[in-house]
């Protein structure tokens, strides 16, 4: 027998040995997860699919370079399709509650299951098992992402009615964002007036009574501007910072405003640190609606601003989890919205056929070469969202999954 064969067969069985020592690496770590875990940080960029990553990747990092989200060391896929008696496409409400309850729902279920009956939320079973929760959003505090977490109603449009719920049976100690109109009644005006001048639609209307009074009785610091939070002590802590979302969501220079108040990132860096005191660990959901908004107009310069943003809360949330291993860190989004395709900039431009609108181009930093977006729709799509994730558990996000999978991962921290 020649020397090539015979280094053939001891490259096989040295790759056997390896199998089975990586197999009990594997169980070994896995032990290692449950000991370590401790907390979950639960990135959500809503309707963000992945053309809008690879987008605010080209525009925002260049030809070679990363988004914070995509360094995060696992990647994924979730599948997206309610269980919806009229469509098969998902709205943010089911996708989310696909998430906390770990069952496809109809469309508009805020922690109910499809025969519209409320299950437990990841949410309100993390602080049952005695972790320090939270939310930190651009949209209302209440909309429906944020609220399929902490709360349970037959229709997401029922955000008063999930303000009460905060504070009377969720309970989640940090809630930022927007949405202030949701807590104070008609005619009661807060930090934020009415019939602003940028939307005079927006206006209090909560049927509920003044939750911000109720919910500075049950022991929470109410701040609304930028100087309150960052002077807010540790402990329960609600922050509304806009009327409704915290930006205005219009087509490309027809009122499309993204300037929040106070920055995603900002909020994200706020509550870790005051969630982190929890000895018990945390959890915490952070949201960028504008992504999926500006998406809905078709706007690409606001979204890939969104997208931007929210890539420096995820990098306050990655240099969070480099000194605290026992946290979870987990980025994606609940659907795609736009039928959004990259496209080279000598692509025909179809705007005009009523299915396809081109925007653009826009630049790539450190390149002479541009891009084009194609919007396909101003509506969600059902194509896969990515995941990327880093901490404990974080390689069982690796594949093809269902966005129900999400719950089955993130109950072996919270629940326990």
């Amino acid at each position: 027998m020649d020397a090539k064969p015979l280094r053939w067969l001891a490259a096989t069985v040295t790759t056997g040995v390896l199998v089975a020592v990586g197999a009990t690496t594997i169980a070994a770590d896995a032990s290692n997860e449950r000991q370590r875990a401790r907390s979950v940080i639960f990135v959500n960029g809503d309707g963000m699919g992945p053309a809008h990553r690879e987008a605010a990747r080209l525009a925002l990092k260049g030809l070679g370079g990363q988004l914070v989200m995509d360094t995060l060391r696992v990647s994924g896929q979730l599948t997206t399709s309610p269980d919806d008696p009229t469509n098969p496409i998902t709205d943010s409400a089911a996708g989310a509650t696909a998430w906390t309850i770990g069952q496809r729902t109809y469309n508009g279920s805020i922690g109910y299951d499809v025969n519209k009956k409320p299950v437990p939320t990841l949410g309100f079973q993390a602080k049952r098992a005695g972790k320090a929760t939270g939310l930190v959003t651009t949209a209302q505090v209440t909309d429906a992402s944020p609220a399929a977490w902490f709360s349970n109603v037959p229709d997401r449009g029922q955000q008063d009615e999930i303000a009460r719920q905060y504070l009377d049976i969720s309970k989640p100690d940090v809630i930022l964002g927007g949405g202030e109109d949701w807590w104070l009644p008609a005619g009661t005006p807060g930090a934020y007036p009415d019939k602003p001048a940028e939307d005079p639609t927006e206006g209090s209307r909560s049927t509920k009574g003044d939750l911000i009074a109720k919910a500075r009785q049950s022991g929470y610091r109410y701040v609304s501007t930028p100087a309150q939070l960052q002077a807010a002590p540790n402990g329960k802590l609600l922050g509304l910072f806009s009327n409704q979302e915290m930006f205005q969501q219009r087509e490309e220079g027809k009122g499309d405003v993204y300037s929040p108040v106070v920055s995603l990132a900002t909020m994200t860096s706020k509550a870790l640190s005051t969630l982190s005191k929890d000895r018990d660990g945390f959890f915490l959901m952070i949201e960028e609606e504008a992504i999926d908004e500006f998406s809905h107009n078709n706007n690409g310069t606001r979204m890939l601003q969104s997208m931007g943003e929210l890539d420096k809360a995820v990098a306050v949330a990655k240099a969070y989890v480099a000194e605290h291993p026992d946290t979870l860190l987990v980025v994606t989004g609940d659907h795609e919205c736009g039928g959004l395709t990259v496209e080279d900039t000598g692509t025909g431009d179809e705007s005009g056929d009523a299915i396809s609108r081109e925007d653009g181009p826009f630049s790539i930093p450190g390149s002479p070469l541009k891009f084009n977006l194609d919007w396909t729709t101003p509506s969600h799509t059902g194509v896969d969202v990515p995941v990327t994730a880093a901490g404990p558990y974080a390689g069982q996000f690796t594949g093809k999954h269902p966005n129900t999978y999400v719950h089955e991962v993130l109950s072996k921290i919270l629940t326990k």
